[in-house]
């Protein structure tokens, strides 16, 4: 049976913890479905990942930030970017009023 990456998306309220699910996991390589809503990395936290991530914005908007930009870069649907490992970045804001849903795909180290 198909799943839809749409389906049951949550309610937005940043107070609640961003929906994360595991659609695929092999040796080197995991594929997630992340919803925010509203939510955004705490003040002076930086993810830095052993492995790389891809991620693709299917839905609402975002602002992300990598350590070494000036300027935070603003994702609409569409939108994709390779995230090396190590490659400190922070996810300044999501949208508040609808879904946003990301794709994330880790691979290596």
């Amino acid at each position: 049976m198909p799943c839809n990456l749409f389906s049951v998306l949550p309610d937005a309220n940043p107070a609640s913890p961003e929906w994360i699910d595991a659609l695929l996991t092999r040796p080197g390589l995991r594929i997630e479905r992340i919803v925010s809503t509203g939510q955004a990395s705490p003040p002076g936290f930086w993810y830095d990942q052993e492995e790389g991530e891809w991620v693709v914005l299917l839905s609402g908007s975002a602002g992300l930030r990598l350590e070494h930009e000036a300027q935070t870069r603003v994702l609409a649907p569409g939108d994709h970017l390779d995230i090396p490992p190590h490659c400190r970045h922070r996810v300044e804001w999501t949208d508040k009023a609808v879904p946003t849903v990301w794709l994330a795909v880790f691979y290596g180290p």
